[in-house]
This record gives structure tokens, C-alpha cells and sequence, in this order.
């Protein structure tokens, strides 16, 4: 991550609160079986998504501590799957009021986790948000400006580990061009459209194709079929 101003991390943190106090306000007027939904994560329910995005804060000896008391976590196959275990523990040890507390919680507080940059922060509560829901037929708005930001990273981070957890769509050889912000990447037929939806394509989110058009969209489309 390139240094950034104060005035930019500003920006940042202020995003990532923004969308965190959404989140908690989409979560507090669920029924109790649409916390059991699938979300967009193959495998993950909307509780266990939600409870993930209560880890954000977690220091390296929070982190051992947690694993301490679940040992059978270790035995996790795969980063991902070790990502999920421990949101379904999570998801086990918390009521769904008190998931709500801990990522309203979550304002104001400037610390993420060991490893990663806000940037995977933001993209995270931007991203996940979106997979609690869009699957509940909810509209849950991204503030352009967090979401372009989030979707320079992963643009940048492609092909690093930072994109090991997500699916990776086709994307190299097109254009992908926002609607409601300047920002494009990419050469190649367009993909346009808001700035969220090209970040959820960015995360290998194939829900995002419904909001994207021209030429680039239609063969993402024809892809998926």
C-alpha cells in the first residue's frame, strides 16, 4: 500500500464506518431464519458472514487465543476453509444481537488485522455486505468513492495471495469502466456500470453481472451460462 495523507485515511476509516453502521442496520431488521439464508459465499449462511465481519479488529494474540480454544481449527484444509471455520465457531458463540454490537462496535476504531492493509478492511465490509443482501433481496447502497478505492486494490492485488480468497472470474482482456465515479482498468470490450458492482466482479462475485452492461458484460454473461 502506498503511503497515504492523513486526509486520505481519513476517507478510508470514514468509509469503513459508514458501511459498517449500514450493515448493522440491514442485520437489526432481520427475521430470525433470514440470518440462516445462504449468502453469496458458497457455504455461508447470512450469520455466517455477519459473524466474520466481527473479526475485523483481531490482534495476532487475539487470533492465537481463538485458535487455542478451538484446536479442531487447525486442522482447517485451506486458508478459505480456515476463514469459514472460524466464522461458523464465531457464528456459534454469539447471538445475533450481540454480532450487531460488535460490528457497530467496530466505529471509530482505526485497527485492522495482522497482514493485510484498511484496504482489505474496507473491501471487506464493502464486499460482504453485499453478500448478506443481495441474496434477501435487499438494496444495501456503497458510497462510490470507499468502493473505488476498495476496487483499485484488488485490481492491483490480482495476483498476489490477497486474491486467493476469492473465485476469479475472467476479467484479464476487458475494460472495466464505473458509471458513477472515474474509473476504469483494462483494455479490451467494456464492462460499465457502478463502481460496487465492478468491485463485486472484481471479488468473483457473478450476482454484480445483473447491475454491469456493454459488450464485456455480455460475454461475462455468456461465461456463467
Amino acid at each position: 500500500m502506498t503511503r497515504t495523507t492523513a486526509a486520505e485515511a481519513d476517507a478510508l476509516w470514514a468509509g469503513i464506518d459508514d458501511q459498517r453502521e449500514r450493515t448493522a442496520q440491514l442485520l437489526e431488521r432481520l427475521a430470525p431464519e433470514q440470518w440462516e439464508h445462504p449468502s453469496l459465499c458458497e457455504g455461508w449462511t447470512v450469520r455466517h458472514v455477519a459473524a466474520h465481519l466481527t473479526l475485523q479488529r483481531e490482534r495476532p494474540r487475539d487470533a492465537a487465543a481463538f485458535v487455542g480454544r478451538h484446536p479442531h481449527l487447525l486442522r482447517s484444509r485451506s486458508l478459505n476453509a480456515f476463514i469459514h471455520d472460524v466464522a461458523v465457531v464465531q457464528a456459534e458463540l454469539l447471538s445475533t444481537q450481540e454480532v450487531v454490537g460488535r460490528i457497530r462496535a467496530g466505529i471509530g476504531s482505526r485497527r485492522h488485522n495482522p497482514f493485510v492493509t484498511p484496504l482489505e478492511t474496507l473491501t471487506d465490509i464493502l464486499v460482504h455486505s453485499q453478500d448478506i443482501a443481495i441474496p434477501l433481496g435487499h438494496e444495501l447502497d456503497m458510497a462510490p468513492g470507499p468502493s473505488a478505492l476498495a476496487a483499485a486494490r484488488r485490481w492491483d492485488t490480482r495476483g498476489t495471495w490477497l486474491a486467493r480468497v476469492n473465485r476469479r472470474l475472467p476479467i484479464e482482456g476487458y475494460r472495466l469502466r464505473a458509471s458513477d465515479i472515474e474509473w476504469t482498468r483494462g483494455d479490451g470490450p467494456e464492462v460499465t456500470g457502478p463502481v460496487g458492482a465492478l468491485l463485486l466482479l472484481l471479488t468473483g462475485r457473478p450476482a454484480a453481472l445483473s447491475h454491469l452492461s456493454g459488450e464485456g458484460a455480455d460475454a461475462l454473461r455468456l461465461a456463467e451460462m
